[in-house]
């Protein structure tokens, strides 16, 4: 009877040994997340893990789990709430930048944004929003052109700051080139006396080439007339080319002059 009873207690005391030594094998598997352990979030794992005895719904993060809703799970969506709020912030705040930097394009005139290089499509959006006078419809297509702004290239963004800034911080003898250029331009597109004092002191011109921007910036004035009221009246590209030929010629001759 004796060895019986000291039979049953080895046995207990083995159990619980071995219960002891299982429990600490776990525990130490599953070390708890410490809060000041780095976190790499491209890491993390959804699963069931076991605990306890226990379904317990978590994840991993660096090879520790952690449990839902616990404390260290709280603090982490807190952090990731955190950083999407950031990046929101961030790009609203480059959208009202590219929106601003749009409305700021106003101030050039259409040979100043051709020579930017802005798309056809940008350039009748900000035809259009001169001649809008609603402040609510300018409120609208203002956004619509900041859309269309966030679709330019770094490049692109970079020139048409520059373009405004030579605007607004100029020379005068920048200014007074530009005038002429423009004068010319108009000049060559009203009558054809500009033209032939054009080729007297611009030999080198080709004429035929002139000639053609020329009578195809007349038919585009044209049909800008005839157009119905309210359409957005924007300068054809022909307008724009006779300019761009003038004041290269004018720049060439400055740099002619510069040089003797």
């Amino acid at each position: 009877m004796d060895s019986f009873i000291l039979g049953v207690i080895f046995f207990i005391s083995a159990a619980m040994i071995l219960v002891i030594g299982i429990y600490a094998f776990e525990a130490q598997k599953y070390t708890p997340f410490k809060g000041n352990d780095r976190i790499d979030f491209t890491h993390i794992s959804h699963e069931k893990h076991i605990m306890a005895g226990k379904f317990k719904k978590g994840y991993y993060v660096n090879g520790h789990f952690v449990a839902e809703d616990s404390a260290v799970d709280l603090e982490l969506k807190r952090e990731m709430k955190g950083r999407h709020e950031t990046s929101r912030t961030d790009d609203k705040r480059e959208s009202d930048e590219l929106q601003a930097l749009g409305e700021s394009l106003l101030i050039l005139n259409a040979d100043q944004l051709e020579a930017i290089g802005l798309n056809e499509k940008l350039l009748d959006a900000l035809a259009e929003t001169r001649r809008i006078t609603n402040f609510e419809g300018r409120r609208r297509q203002m956004q619509f052109v900041g859309k269309l702004m966030r679709k330019l290239e770094p490049e692109m963004i970079a020139s048409a700051k520059e373009a405004i800034a030579n605007k607004t911080t100029g020379s005068a003898a920048d200014k007074m080139a530009l005038h002429v250029a423009e004068k010319w331009r108009d000049d060559l597109i009203a009558n054809d006396d500009a033209f032939q004092r054009w080729i007297g002191i611009k030999p080198e011109t080709d004429t035929q080439q002139l000639r053609a921007l020329i009578r195809q910036a007349r038919k585009d004035q044209e049909a800008m007339v005839k157009a119905p009221a309210g359409t957005a009246h924007r300068q054809g590209r022909a307008y724009r080319e006779i300019f761009l030929l003038v004041r290269e010629g004018l720049e060439y001759e400055d740099r002619d002059d510069s040089v003797e």
